[in-house]
């Protein structure tokens, strides 16, 4: 079990690795490795608190990325959903 100092150390590292690398993307103008920080950065969080639940943690991407359904605006009177 992690202690409360513990848990926030763990936060902080991986808060300023991610920002960190975030802030240089957008700074060199890659938006899609901004947005891939991003989304790395949510999967860290994630597992962190299945961690600290004691719930295991998945060992296949599929199961550690739950895939997101995003509804577009409709393109000429279609919808369509995107798989993320």
């Amino acid at each position: 079990m992690m202690t409360r100092d513990q848990l926030a150390a763990e936060l902080l590292r991986i808060a300023k690795l991610q920002l960190s690398d975030i802030t240089r993307a957008v700074k060199n103008g890659e938006k899609s490795i901004a947005l891939n920080e991003v989304v790395d950065l949510g999967r860290r969080l994630n597992r962190l608190a299945d961690a600290v639940a004691g719930r295991p943690i998945p060992t296949t991407p599929a199961q550690a990325i739950p895939a997101q359904s995003v509804s577009l605006p409709p393109a000429s009177g279609d919808s369509a959903r995107v798989e993320a």
